[in-house]
């Protein structure tokens, strides 16, 4: 991923440098096992955890030659040991190392991407609490509809988030597998109890079964977890865009004091870190049918799948990660204009209140069809000839004659709209 698109911490760990020393600590762990064994001396397996080094420009030297990454690397730490070094890669294939060390790397970048999460919830959760009883209108077909509550749009979102917090914890513990089994899978060559020592050392899960490779429809699987929490953040970002558009400007992306929206026109405020987020998503869902067609490898394993792991699948961690990031910090400095709201709901002249005059005629007696139609008209007339429907209401005398004065007065206030609220929050954990 391009350095705009990724956050420091996740560059130093999908590094080079990270990478090999993943491979190192995959290699020592498996040494450490055969000494359990009684296969590989104690005071080998010592000498190798405590001299082996990685020196990434020697392995990049070696790999010229070998035109093998993995080769060039158990080359170049034999070449930091002595007769020890024997030992190093002992009844391992590549695969054996590079997947459990990937999964090494995918633990620590899940944890990175879990307390992003956390802290989008968190700042979702902040929004909910402070705008929980803010009336907005709420739009249906992009149409003024019912009066809704602000605080409800991020309790929704906060609901969402965190069955993407499921859904993640579940994926993540599928990617974060050791597999030690040799080169066919079969664990002729080194026995399972290696792959069960090295599992439990790093942290990781060893999967029941593999071939020369963990078997990919865990990647698909975690790819489109990835990809769903993207929706997510596109559904916000969409929904802040849309309110921030200049007609609408019920909020706006905090924009800084020297802060530029336009080249050419100053007085532009465009909410930028949404679109980027809107785009991120977009990016995610391109990268996942690599990751998809990726299961289905050559008999007990090729390497088709490799190249798209190296990029689609590191570029997508990282990618999702910055989205997330980026999220949070437009949510915590959201600027929100509650008094627009209230401007934004009058704007049809009270005709969104249609609904609730055509409920409580159908209480006094009336038909549904017979309420419907008697309402609908005055509905149209309230928005096309700019009069107060409340005012066109108490007009109708087919409707005055069922309902007081203060009858039809009370069908026009928020509260009605807010009554169960808390009980909504309660219901998704707020």
């Amino acid at each position: 991923m391009i350095d705009r698109y990724v956050s420091k911490e996740m560059t130093n760990l999908f590094s080079d440098e990270s990478r090999f020393n993943a491979y190192l600590k995959v290699e020592i762990a498996a040494t450490h096992a055969f000494s359990k064994m009684g296969i590989v001396p104690q005071d080998d397996y010592i000498k190798i955890k405590e001299k082996a080094h990685v020196d990434v420009k020697r392995i990049k030297e070696i790999e010229e030659i070998t035109k093998h990454d993995v080769v060039a690397f158990t080359r170049q730490i034999s070449e930091t040991l002595g007769e020890e070094k024997k030992w190093v890669h002992y009844e391992l294939t590549s695969t054996d190392v590079v997947d459990s060390a990937m999964s090494l790397l995918y633990k620590d970048a899940n944890d990175i991407i879990y307390n992003s999460l956390i802290n989008l919830q968190n700042a979702i959760k902040d929004k909910a609490y402070k705008y929980k009883m803010t009336p907005c209108i709420g739009r249906t077909h992009g149409m003024h509809a019912d009066i809704t509550s602000f605080g409800l749009k991020w309790a929704l979102y906060y609901d969402e988030t965190n069955r993407q917090i499921e859904r993640f914890n579940y994926a993540r513990k599928e990617l974060e597998m050791c597999k030690i089994s040799g080169a066919v899978g079969n664990f002729a060559n080194v026995d399972p109890y290696i792959q069960d020592s090295v599992s439990e050392e790093l942290g990781l899960t060893g999967a029941k079964i593999s071939t020369q490779v963990l078997q990919r429809d865990r990647h698909a699987y975690y790819g489109s977890v990835i990809v769903n929490i993207g929706t997510t953040l596109e559904k916000i970002a969409t929904e802040i865009r849309n309110l921030q558009r200049f007609e609408i400007h019920e909020v706006e992306e905090y924009f800084s004091k020297n802060q530029k929206g336009s080249s050419a026109m100053p007085h532009k405020r465009n909410p930028i870190s949404s679109e980027n987020i809107v785009g991120c998503s977009r990016l995610l869902r391109g990268y996942l049918i690599p990751l998809l067609e990726d299961n289905a490898l050559y008999h007990e394993r090729d390497i088709s799948h490799s190249s798209v792991e190296r990029v689609a699948l590191i570029d997508m961690i990282e990618l999702v990660d910055y989205a997330i990031k980026r999220m949070t910090r437009v949510i915590d400095n959201l600027v929100v204009y509650e008094d627009r709201m209230k401007e934004n709901i009058s704007l049809s002249n009270n005709a969104i209140f249609a609904q609730r005059v055509l409920n409580y005629l159908v209480e006094k007696g009336k038909s549904r069809e017979e309420a419907y139609d008697l309402v609908q008209p005055l509905g149209m007339k309230a928005l096309n000839e700019n009069i107060d429907f409340k005012v066109l209401v108490k007009g109708n005398e087919n409707i005055n004659s069922l309902l007081s004065e203060k009858e039809i007065d009370s069908l026009f206030e928020y509260d009605y709209f807010l009554k169960n609220v808390d009980s909504i929050f309660i219901r998704v954990g707020l």
